[in-house]
């Protein structure tokens, strides 16, 4: 490491250690009102923010005392239904000046801007939902992870699906053994990295609107000039600057049951292949293999699961599918030593082949609603199954995906333990990345 960068690490991390020690006291105050109502204040109100907050604010004892968002036009829902919360659009602000007078917060911006957003709120204590994928690299993964631990905050990643009935059934069903041990894995999605744009490069600037803070917007990452219908709101995902791609996008929803049902955490190795990339966008259609240590649920001593997107699917043959039926749009294929699951995507679990499993009794669970769940959990100093100490390992290893992406053809070895990989600089140096001034994340310790 150099001297710059030692320097830099030590000034993030006394940072941290301040912030936790002066914002700390503040949320523990209102703790003999959390029994009563959860003060939420919200980071990003449209698109999925809305979703999210719309949801949380549901039940009966939420209260928001904060909106932000960057965009003055993006406020009309919120205001037409929770009027007179006051408005924000510097989250940093909006924390200095509601101060102990909110316990949570909701942090669903474009992925470049979640940790800075979240980490900050929870060194002051805070409960915390964050949307998915929970950050935009593998290190802010593991520091919102250590974050969420050391303050002892509950906190849940937004990806619903995990609390739906689909998902926790296959998950179920691979707990009860109704396959066997699992021998790989295989998990896809239709859409790919350019979903939105389909460009290589960066667009002609264009005069920011009005409306648009393009500061802020920009948060952390690199400054770029404005363009129009290319960022903001909602293509952002394009862009490796701003978002994740496809694995990005779905990674963090469709490999969840596969996390929870085998119960692995860090792959030792990752390959990708694609159609090639820039700098600047994610790739096409990919095939991403991870290879992760065995345990009790698995076959061999390493497990083998492979993501493929753009329309790419795996072989059908591996299903033991009957005729007329083909593989889902998006999903999970489990192949076990005693028979097969297909876990579509928000779809219930079948398992073939079908003459072997016709009478199998599929256990029969309920869902719940994602976003209450962690409202009681907050309230009643409880922790969720999809907290940062489950949903960083899952989000770091989407993002270790993502670099391999960057690097097709090389199969890259991951030491889970010291952050690194053994074999290749140029992908160490993805897994971290510089910040902007006033946007920076710090360094747990």
């Amino acid at each position: 490491m150099t001297q710059h960068k030692m320097v830099r690490r030590q000034f993030l991390t006394r940072s941290a250690q301040a912030a936790a020690a002066a914002f700390a006291a503040p949320a523990i105050l209102r703790g003999a009102n959390l029994n009563q109502e959860l003060h939420v204040a919200c980071v990003g109100v449209n698109g999925m923010g809305w979703a999210d907050l719309s949801s949380v604010g549901t039940h009966a004892k939420v209260k928001f005392v904060g909106f932000c968002d960057i965009d003055t036009n993006r406020f009309d829902k919120v205001d037409a239904n929770y009027p007179g919360v006051k408005h924000f659009a510097d989250y940093r602000e909006m924390y200095a000046e509601l101060g102990d007078k909110f316990d949570a917060v909701i942090v669903s911006t474009p992925d470049h801007s979640h940790a800075p957003a979240a980490m900050r709120a929870m060194a002051m204590g805070k409960h915390c939902y964050c949307q998915k994928p929970l950050t935009h690299t593998v290190w802010e993964s593991r520091q919102m992870r250590l974050m969420a631990d050391k303050m002892d905050v509950t906190t849940q990643m937004g990806n619903q699906i995990h609390s739906n009935a689909e998902y926790r059934r296959g998950v179920q069903l691979i707990h009860d053994g109704a396959i066997g041990k699992v021998k790989e894995v295989h998990s896809w999605v239709g859409v790919q990295g350019r979903q939105y744009n389909n460009r290589t490069d960066r667009p002609e600037a264009a005069e920011v609107p009005s409306n648009v803070n393009w500061d802020l917007w920009i948060g952390p990452s690199p400054m770029r000039p404005y363009a129009a219908d290319v960022y903001h709101p909602f293509k952002w995902r394009d862009w490796q600057d701003f978002g994740s791609g496809a694995l990005g996008d779905f990674g963090c929803h469709i490999l969840d049951p596969v996390f929870g049902a085998l119960e692995v955490a860090a792959p030792i190795s990752i390959h990708a292949e694609n159609d090639g990339t820039t700098n600047e966008v994610w790739p096409g259609p990919e095939t991403v293999t991870f290879v992760f240590p065995g345990n009790d649920r698995t076959a061999g001593e390493t497990i083998k699961i492979v993501w493929r997107d753009g329309g790419l699917k795996p072989p059908r043959e591996l299903a033991q599918l009957p005729d007329g039926v083909d593989l889902p749009g998006a999903g999970s294929m489990f192949i076990g030593e005693e028979g097969v699951m297909i876990l579509p995507h928000v779809g219930y679990p079948a398992l073939y082949p079908q003459a072997k499993f016709v009478n199998y009794n599929i256990p029969e669970i309920a869902g719940a609603s994602h976003w209450h769940t962690w409202v009681d959990a907050a309230i009643e100093g409880k922790k969720t199954s999809d907290g940062f100490h489950y949903a960083g390992p899952l989000s770091e290893t989407v993002q270790l995906g993502n670099i391999a992406a960057r690097l097709p053809g090389v199969e890259l070895n991951w030491d889970a333990a010291e952050l690194k990989f053994t074999n290749s600089d140029e992908a160490n140096a993805l897994v971290t990345k510089e910040y902007r001034k006033g946007f920076e994340v710090e360094a747990v310790t």
